[in-house]
């Protein structure tokens, strides 16, 4: 059986975008690990998209996938777009093309212009003149991101609704390791992602099937699905986009070691 793939940056004006991307100059590596090289989007780049996902920044596995959140954030931003109704018809990009080296570096270099300025030429093509419905940023600083774009002219002159949510990974990185601290986190942010549902079905016009029920107080069986095949690049093996665990950096800068699951082992 054929399986499909996400055919990469070949149509304008994205295959410009890339070839432009800003390396060291415009990133420095003291905060971004700009060795692993940078990454785009994950979706549609067709024209088709009605939903736009704003991330923060790439972690280990984008780096090895080559795609944005792919990981355990993206698969409950997965499930969050299917709550839309939407699960096909959307593209994502982050904030930083880079991901960060620490967490205070994203802050650091939130407001950097020239950083900015790319970005805006990507929600420029992803926002003006398109389909896209809606807007959703993934925790404080692709909302600060978005802000960003919305006090240049085109930004100004955009009227998709808008929504900023509780990044997915919040509960863990907030809890440290309490069991009880995370699921009240995770409660809290549910919370949080059922307001955004509401507020942003009446925007959504072409869902690409019925919008599923809200959330519970915490993640259901269907509520964190796998990374689409037509989401990644030819050639991904299935289980890169259906678990978080098997790949880790370790600490070590230079370093991703990847593990292959039991469970696709023949």
């Amino acid at each position: 059986m054929p399986t499909p793939f996400d055919p990469g940056y070949v149509d304008e004006p994205f295959k410009s975008l890339c070839e432009q991307a800003p390396g060291e100059s415009v990133y420095p590596s003291s905060a971004f690990r700009v060795e692993w090289g940078p990454l785009f989007h994950r979706g549609r780049l067709d024209g088709t998209a009605r939903l736009l996902i704003l991330g923060q920044d790439p972690s280990h596995n984008e780096d090895i996938v080559r795609r944005i959140l792919v990981g355990e954030a993206g698969r409950r931003t997965q499930g969050f777009m299917a709550k839309l109704g939407i699960t096909r018809s959307y593209v994502m990009i982050n904030t930083f093309l880079y991901g960060v080296v620490k967490q205070a570096a994203g802050n650091q270099h939130r407001h950097d212009a020239a950083i900015a300025a790319y970005r805006h030429r990507w929600l420029d093509a992803l926002l003006v003149g398109t389909k896209v419905e809606a807007v959703v940023a993934l925790g404080a600083l692709a909302d600060g991101a978005w802000q960003m774009w919305k006090q240049t002219t085109r930004g100004q002159a955009s009227t998709v609704a808008y929504a900023h949510i509780t990044h997915p990974t919040q509960p863990e990185s907030s809890s440290g390791h309490n069991a009880s601290k995370l699921a009240a986190a995770t409660q809290a942010m549910l919370a949080n992602w059922n307001a955004a549902l509401q507020s942003l079905k009446p925007a959504i016009q072409h869902p690409d099937h019925a919008a599923r029920v809200p959330y519970g107080t915490t993640f259901g069986p269907d509520d964190k699905p796998d990374i689409p095949a037509f989401d990644l690049p030819a050639g991904i093996p299935s289980w890169m986009g259906s678990e978080d665990g098997w790949a880790t950096r370790g600490g070590v800068r230079a370093r991703i070691e990847i593990t292959v699951p039991a469970d696709a082992l023949p």
